[in-house]
């Protein structure tokens, strides 16, 4: 098995919070994703962060194109690894 990790980029928390619940309905995800705040670099305003959204897909069945669209639903996108 890989260690195969993706990577959802979104602008706040409730952004990253609806996608996370919406992402194991979507996808059938085995396994909840989990939250990281990310401040900007240089910034100390909570307001400045991104959220990212991770998820371990072992089996790599998730396609990276239909998690870059679903990430844009939020007005995110899938970081490149």
């Amino acid at each position: 098995m890989s260690d195969v990790r993706h990577v959802l980029v979104l602008p706040d928390r409730d952004a990253a919070e609806e996608a996370a619940e919406a992402l194991g309905e979507r996808f059938g995800l085995d396994e909840e994703p989990y939250l990281v705040r990310e401040a900007l670099a240089g910034e100390d305003d909570a307001e400045d962060a991104q959220w990212l959204v991770v998820l371990r897909d072992e089996d790599e069945r998730l396609d990276p194109a239909e998690l870059d669209e679903f990430a844009g639903e939020w007005d995110g996108w899938r970081e490149e690894p």
